[in-house]
């Protein structure tokens, strides 16, 4: 079993490095209201990976975009996503970040920010789409696809996990625990970004592989 788009989807949602915001927008939760949002943002972000592996490649088809077009793009949003992590930020973090922050605590208990913000964007945003959907492209199995939709079950278990104990690994990693694996992560993500890309190149341009 091919294990590296599980490896690619760890690196792209990283749960780990949105534990501070989980910690942030969850301040005066009771131990029950922390446990509904840890169920619905875990629940979430496994239903944003399913339905991206099942209906991505529709949506594309919909639209017309050919799938080396979207490795491509996909490619060079991955590498984005991993030089924000470089530089120790979430890898679906985006310029409004703060205003989101500002938002939340605003909604208050209006909105559920198990949903927005804590999986779209922070958790599952549209590198970790493009990154299920060329994925979804490659699994020529039902086998292939069920262990894709699978790994959005360990992405969720991972989440919850990780939010479960958001306190004591806040505590134990500090600031600067968080940032060394974040930054490890983006790495791994840098290059696993450079290889879609060039299996995207390799389709648009086959001239590029004659020297090979």
């Amino acid at each position: 079993m091919d294990f590296k788009p599980l490896v690619t989807l760890l690196a792209v949602v990283n749960p780990l490095a949105i534990v501070p915001f989980f910690i942030h927008y969850t301040q005066g939760f009771s131990r029950a209201q922390k446990r509904g949002t840890i169920i619905t943002a875990s629940l979430s972000a496994f239903l944003v990976i399913a339905a991206s592996a099942l209906l991505g490649l529709q949506i594309l088809e919909f639209f017309g975009i050919s799938l080396a077009s979207f490795q491509v793009g996909g490619g060079m949003l991955l590498l984005i996503s991993s030089m924000n992590m470089l530089n120790a930020q979430p890898a679906e973090a985006k310029p409004h970040t703060h205003e989101l922050e500002d938002g939340a605590q605003k909604a208050a208990m209006g909105a559920s920010i198990a949903v927005v913000p804590l999986t779209i964007p922070l958790l599952t945003g549209p590198a970790t789409m493009s990154t299920v959907v060329i994925y979804a492209e490659r699994a020529q199995t039902f086998l292939q696809m069920s262990a894709l939709v699978g790994y959005g079950v360990v992405i969720g278990l991972a989440t919850a996990l990780c939010f479960a104990l958001a306190d004591p690994i806040a505590r134990v990693l500090g600031k600067t625990g968080i940032n060394v694996m974040t930054r490890l992560m983006g790495l791994i993500l840098a290059a696993l970004a450079v290889e879609v890309m060039a299996v995207g190149l390799l389709k648009l341009f086959p001239g590029l592989g004659l020297g090979r």
